[in-house]
């Protein structure tokens, strides 16, 4: 492949700038990055203040590539962002009140058979007592009823805006050019009538060429590209909670609790904030557009991501939280928001050129177990654009066209490691309430 050819990327998140910063380092000469704000990106799901960092899966393949990313978040390039710690996964049944995701105690299985066929150690714990006999920082009820769990010393979490800016740094040092705000800001892609780009139009007016074009922007990515009921854009609950300086002591050796039935998971608290944070890996929100079956996180650049989440999704989260804490429950979160998955229909990243542009390549559907891939992504994305990735790799990141006539409902199931309700498009009293949140944030960043 021409090396001397013009790439640009649009989009500045870990899909992104992974990818431009290995473009640079095996010497193609032109590389440019837009987007409508600085990495880390405030509203994009690669930016917060922690990711779970592990590599316990029910899928072999991304088992072993997050074993090789978890290995170098230790090493010096990546491990003053990366805080190692247990992560304790449990499982429990269902009522009316509480909706749990049926194949929970399949997708454990799974997971502790690929970790063991890896070699890798794991540790079971079958009881509540137990869970609190290593874990004492847990005070409640935990997983119940029907707790059941394992637990992975191999684990962490990482300050995810600390790497993200780490990795910016590496990109301009190596060489990457950014355009940014409106002039970074793509709206559309031209084209000739055989479907090659030409140019990116942005949203000053302007136009940038290049010869190649890839896309990595996540839940952005189906308002600019035909995807082809391919991805769907999720909005997932996470909440804060501000602790005391004695209740982060208390907690600090606190294990990532992660509960694969309810989607439920906490971090230990974080040094830099104070906060405890909480989130549910669920199966989201949408937003409708003006497009037929398409959902999308409003497009204009922000300040921060809004204050707001669904009733529903708050009580979700309280609920969690009663579950480790009972005596943090009744405090309130001091912030609350909604991060945008980029979903696909099993989870599988897409990592391929799109079907109808030949020059244009895709990288995306991080399905919101993305992030952890920080230190190996940018190679595997490669890989795919020069089209030396294994075949095995080729076929499960293949830019999925057999969903192009069904709804999008039928087809996002993921891969099995959801919990919680069902899917569901905000009401348009909670759109006017996010809107009006995303307005209040603005103003404050003025301030």
């Amino acid at each position: 492949m021409d090396k001397n050819q013009r790439i640009v990327i649009v989009g500045a998140g870990v899909f992104g700038l992974g990818t431009a910063l290995t473009l640079k380092e095996e010497g193609y000469t032109s590389v440019t990055v837009l987007d409508r704000s600085m990495p880390p990106v405030p509203d994009g799901s690669s930016n917060d203040i922690s990711r779970v960092i592990r590599f316990d899966y029910g899928d072999a393949v991304y088992a072993a590539i997050a074993k090789e990313a978890y290995d170098l978040w230790k090493t010096p390039e990546f491990s003053d962002a990366f805080y190692t710690t247990p992560c304790l996964w449990v499982c429990q049944e269902g009522s009316p009140e509480q909706p749990v995701q049926p194949l929970a105690q399949e997708y454990s299985a799974k997971t502790k058979r690929v970790l063991t066929e890896m070699g890798q150690p794991w540790h079971a714990v079958t009881s509540v007592e137990a869970a609190k006999e290593r874990f004492p920082e847990l005070t409640g009820r935990l997983a119940t009823p029907g707790f059941d769990g394992f637990y992975n010393t191999s684990a962490g979490w990482a300050d995810a805006g600390k790497a993200m800016s780490r990795l910016a740094s590496r990109c301009i040092q190596a060489g990457v050019s950014f355009l940014t705000g409106p002039n970074g800001q793509v709206t559309e892609f031209e084209k000739t009538t055989d479907g090659t780009i030409k140019r990116v139009c942005t949203a000053d007016g302007g136009k940038v060429e290049g010869d190649k074009f890839i896309v990595a922007t996540g839940a952005w990515t189906a308002s600019l590209v035909p995807a082809w009921n391919s991805m769907l854009a999720a909005g997932q609950i996470v909440g804060y909670l501000r602790l005391t300086p004695e209740e982060a002591v208390q907690l600090k050796n606190m294990p990532i609790y992660f509960n694969f039935s309810t989607g439920f998971f906490c971090f230990p608290p974080h040094d830099g904030t104070g906060y405890l944070k909480v989130a549910v890996h669920g199966f989201g929100y949408t937003r409708a557009t003006e497009k037929a079956n398409l959902s999308s996180p409003p497009a204009n650049s922000v300040a921060a991501r809004a204050n707001f989440v669904p009733a529903e999704g708050l009580k979700r989260m309280e609920a969690g939280l009663k579950d480790l804490f009972p005596q943090l429950a009744s405090r309130g979160f001091a912030r609350t928001g909604l991060c945008w998955y980029n979903d696909t229909p099993a989870g599988d990243f897409i990592v391929d050129y799109h079907p109808e542009h030949k020059n244009l390549f895709i990288a995306t559907g991080g399905s919101g177990h993305a992030f952890k891939f920080l230190p190996v992504i940018g190679k595997y994305i490669v890989r795919g654009f020069e089209r030396n990735l294994s075949r095995d790799l080729l076929d499960k990141w293949k830019f999925p066209t057999q969903f192009r006539e069904r709804f999008q409902s039928e087809v996002f199931g993921g891969d099995g490691s959801r919990g919680g309700p069902e899917r569901r498009e905000l009401t348009s009293e909670e759109r006017n309430t996010f809107d009006a949140a995303l307005a209040a944030s603005a103003r404050q960043s003025k301030i």
